[in-house]
């Protein structure tokens, strides 16, 4: 057996022509005669036709197919709706943050969302850390003259919470997070909670807390009554708006002495998004905190695969519409059965409108009934 290298186009067509001969031919000096030639065809039609590697909006289109996303779906990655266009479209190549979010929410390989350009680098730490501070010193959370680091190191020493951050985050932590950013908000939450005076008190019955909960919705001074429906069950509620480098849209934590703590930032200022994300972190304060677990953030856009967010979003759905009602909606319910459905379960019909919107992806119909702009307006002091 002499088998030769493949220089030209001749010697191809000789080798794709001996190994047609062999194909068939069963002997062992047949076989390996040809699973050489083979090895040495496929080496020259490499030269020759080398295969490119997939640039990162093929990656991300093929991601896409096999899970059936949308580039909607992308935002909570990539950011705002034309960032990813122009990423999808090849005409701006992903960040570095972009990047890890991408690989660790999705689980696209890095190497396919490298590939061989050149990136944008990920935002500047400093740029943001200072945003943060501007942020905090003026909802006057830090001293004037205080740095970000002092004010974490003031802080953690009557925060444990804050202290266990970087090792109780769950997947619903935004992997763009700048984690300093994060840590100060955490903080500056446990600063304001620690204002209130409230006791810890056990929730003997949390399904039926979290329905009485859900009911307060409907009433039409909600924002009022709220903060005391909490308070009498032992938990406090915080509103405090995202920083510049967080993604969130609330946290479940526990203060000093253990009492619990809801966070909520109205970053998406609609009463279906409100109710659903408080009764997510109520389930968390019920179910899932404890010694080892002392705070868990929750970026509602980003989806997670760990048990406990299943359950609280389980939870949620069950506490503002239980199941036997909701099983009456389907895609071609009416506007009128829908709000039925939230009549009968006592709650704003925002929240049926929202998850019907939610469950269908279908984020055109019922927008006149999930009170967009009515949260902040609400919770604000004037």
């Amino acid at each position: 057996m002499t088998v030769r290298p493949i220089r030209t186009q001749q010697d191809h067509q000789s080798a794709l022509n001996r190994a047609a001969a062999l194909f068939g031919h069963n002997s062992p000096k047949n076989r390996d005669e040809l699973e050489v030639l083979q090895a040495v065809i496929e080496r020259w039609e490499r030269s020759q036709h080398p295969v490119e590697a997939a640039t990162p909006a093929q990656a991300l289109k093929f991601r896409m197919a096999q899970t059936g996303m949308s580039p909607r779906d992308l935002i909570p990655y990539l950011g705002s709706k034309s960032r990813v266009s122009e990423i999808l479209n090849g005409q701006r190549q992903p960040t570095v943050d972009q990047i890890r979010a991408l690989h660790q929410h999705l689980g696209i390989p890095v190497t396919s969302l490298i590939g061989s350009f050149k990136h944008e680098p990920a935002a500047g730490a400093s740029s943001t850390t200072m945003a943060a501070e501007g942020k905090l010193r003026k909802l006057g959370v830090m001293k004037a003259k205080e740095t970000l680091a002092g004010f974490l190191s003031r802080s953690k020493a009557s925060t444990p919470a804050v202290a266990m951050l970087r090792k109780t985050r769950t997947e619903r932590t935004n992997a763009k997070t700048d984690l300093a950013a994060l840590e100060a908000w955490c903080a500056a939450v446990l600063v304001r909670a620690g204002k209130i005076a409230i006791k810890k008190i056990k929730i003997s019955d949390p399904e039926k807390a979290a329905r009485q909960i859900a009911q307060v919705s409907i009433l039409p001074d909600w924002n009022k009554r709220i903060v005391g429906a909490l308070h009498r069950i032992g938990i406090i509620l915080v509103i405090l708006e995202h920083l510049p480098g967080t993604f969130l849209d609330g946290a479940a934590m526990c203060r000093g002495d253990g009492v619990p703590v809801i966070a909520m930032t109205l970053r998406h200022d609609r009463l279906d998004n409100f109710w659903f994300t408080l009764l997510h972190e109520f389930a968390h304060v019920a179910c899932h905190l404890g010694p080892d677990r002392q705070v868990i953030l929750d970026d509602l856009d980003v989806a997670s695969s760990e048990a406990i967010e299943a359950e609280a979003d389980s939870f949620a759905r069950n506490a503002l519409i239980p199941h036997p009602l909701w099983k009456r909606i389907h895609q071609d319910s009416s506007t009128e059965e829908v709000l039925e459905v939230a009549r009968k379960a006592g709650v704003h019909p925002a929240i049926a409108a929202g998850r019907w919107r939610f469950e269908h992806s279908d984020y055109r119909r019922f927008s006149k009934l999930i009170g967009r702009g009515e949260v902040k307006t609400a919770l604000t002091p004037t």
